[in-house]
């Protein structure tokens, strides 16, 4: 089954997601979304395998040399055949202090991939809670759209019948047909905007069927301590963690780099063969890395300064992002703040009551609700601002 599902547009998948949930597979939560996407997602399969195939190439430079094989036979005129050999085999190897250097780089070195790969999956991960974000904000309008086309169609009703009894004029009717004609058009926005999402989700999911019909948003504790979030920041970013293993890589290449005048060393064992004789030695020889090891100390040196240089700006970098988002977060929760949406909801349904009692027009009706409904909508949004920010504030817990 999981083989026809990879093979099948999206827009099946997404069929086959919306009838799975018609018949009652319940709705998975943000978590759960996220726990699949990071199960699924072919971005994030594809890096942990390329994580591993550059750790295990960092590990590969430290491995001993291949061994040498060499066989030499001799002929000499007037002998028939091989009048004798030598068989060399030879294993060379650097100084031994060296692989215990590269050995401690190249832990620093694995350190930083694992740590660019948390980046990845932390960003992959927050596309998709960004997604699911937006289709709960979609979701809460299209409440609202329910609500307000339920309202037109009991007025539409309502007025008609006065129409009919003389107690209404065509103006009234046909105000309200434009209000739904608006709603209409705004919730096939909403339902392109939604299938847009949901789509793009699937995507991230690899294409497997999932369900997300949530309209609540997360909890977040009130963030009020600006050194607490620094200091979670500075110490659990993986842009931040990754820049900080590279430096440290580089110092330790360093101390690599200032053992490589040491001697390469070269064992092995020798045969010779003659006619009458034969004989068995051993070989030992080395050499000096004179002529491979110009001008690579400065390359090293650059390697390390400017490996130090995007830690310092890494870390510029995040303390920014820390300031700019708790400012810009205290910003939109006292924007939130100033809307009381239970107030708004009431004063719907007092306009409503008023004008089905015939205390207020429908044209009155209408540019006082118009004015609530740009209220509700500009808190849905700002709502949504907020959510995200803090999922980008906390995005290193995911």
């Amino acid at each position: 089954m999981n083989e026809e599902l990879r093979i099948m547009k999206p827009r099946h998948i997404l069929l086959i997601a919306c009838v799975l949930s018609a018949i009652g597979i319940q709705a998975q939560n943000i978590e759960e979304v996220l726990r699949q996407v990071e199960r699924n997602n072919k971005e994030l399969q594809a890096q942990s395998l390329a994580t591993e195939a550059d750790k295990l190439e960092v590990m590969s430079r430290n491995n001993l040399e291949d061994p040498s094989v060499e066989y030499s036979p001799f002929y000499t005129r007037g002998i028939t055949g091989m009048s004798s050999s030598e068989l060399v085999v030879t294993q060379g190897f650097d100084f031994p202090t060296l692989y215990a250097a590269r050995r401690q780089s190249g832990k620093w070195q694995q350190a930083a991939l694992d740590c660019q790969h948390q980046a990845v999956r932390r960003d992959i991960l927050l596309a998709a809670k960004n997604l699911c974000l937006d289709l709960i904000m979609l979701n809460q309008q299209q409440q609202l759209l329910n609500e307000r086309m339920k309202n037109a169609d009991e007025l539409l009703a309502l007025f008609e019948k006065r129409l009919q009894e003389g107690d209404a004029g065509i103006i009234e009717v046909n105000k309200i047909k434009m209000e739904r004609m608006n709603i209409q058009t705004e919730a096939a926005q909403n339902n392109a905007a939604h299938r847009t999402a949901l789509q793009q989700l699937l995507a991230m999911n690899g294409n497997m069927p999932l369900t997300f019909s949530s309209d609540t948003y997360p909890e977040f504790p009130e963030l009020n301590d600006y050194n607490a979030l620094y200091d979670e920041v500075m110490a659990t970013d993986a842009e931040l963690l990754a820049a900080d293993a590279n430096a440290q890589a580089a110092q330790k290449e360093l101390k690599v780099q200032r053992q490589s005048w040491l001697p390469k060393i070269e064992v092995g064992y020798r045969r010779n063969t003659s006619l009458d004789e034969k004989s068995n030695g051993f070989l030992i020889g080395g050499s000096l890395p004179v002529f491979s090891n110009r001008k690579k100390r400065k390359i090293v040196r650059a390697q390390a300064l400017s490996a130090q240089l995007q830690l310092d700006n890494a870390r510029l970098q995040a303390e920014a992002q820390v300031q700019s988002k708790f400012n810009e977060m205290q910003q939109l929760r006292e924007a939130m703040k100033a809307y009381d949406v239970v107030l708004m909801h009431k004063t719907l349904r007092l306009l409503y009551d008023a004008v089905q009692a015939g205390q207020l027009s429908i044209i009155e009706f209408y540019v006082e609700a118009d004015n609530v409904y740009k209220n509700l909508q500009a808190y849905m949004e700002i709502e949504n601002r907020y959510q995200k920010l803090m999922a980008e504030i906390y995005k290193n817990r995911l």
